[in-house]
């Protein structure tokens, strides 16, 4: 697994580990049932705290992206196709949520968004 962490973005380190292996997890790059790093050797491998890495595992543990067993680390959690696919489209949802939100603020009518949103997914 290959987990950069950047100082170029407000991002907090923790948000940018859980970010990045949860599109590992939906690309299919980590599969169900795939042991992670441990908190610690993830920690020391970036050179940040324990403590983030540790708050990353538990928001991804939290939405049902991982799973921990006491003692023996921390899985990627078995999900079915549908699922899966339900969390990818809740993550596109958000966004386009807040993307609705600024074009309001901004006084962009919904065809406009629609024909940008076109030219932009060409």
């Amino acid at each position: 697994m290959y987990i950069v962490v950047s100082n170029a973005t407000t991002d907090p380190i923790y948000f940018q580990i859980e970010t990045q292996i949860k599109r590992a997890i939906m690309k299919g790059e980590l599969l169900s049932g795939e042991m992670l790093p441990s908190i610690r050797s993830l920690a020391k491998e970036l050179r940040i705290s324990v403590i983030t890495t540790k708050r990353a595992y538990e928001e991804l543990e939290r939405e049902g992206f991982i799973e921990t067993v006491p003692g023996k680390g921390s899985y990627v959690a078995t999900q079915s196709n549908e699922l899966l696919s339900e969390k990818k489209k809740k993550i596109i949802e958000d966004k386009i949520e807040i993307i609705v939100d600024e074009s309001k603020l901004l006084g962009i009518e919904l065809e406009e968004l629609i024909e940008m949103l076109k030219l932009i997914y060409e």
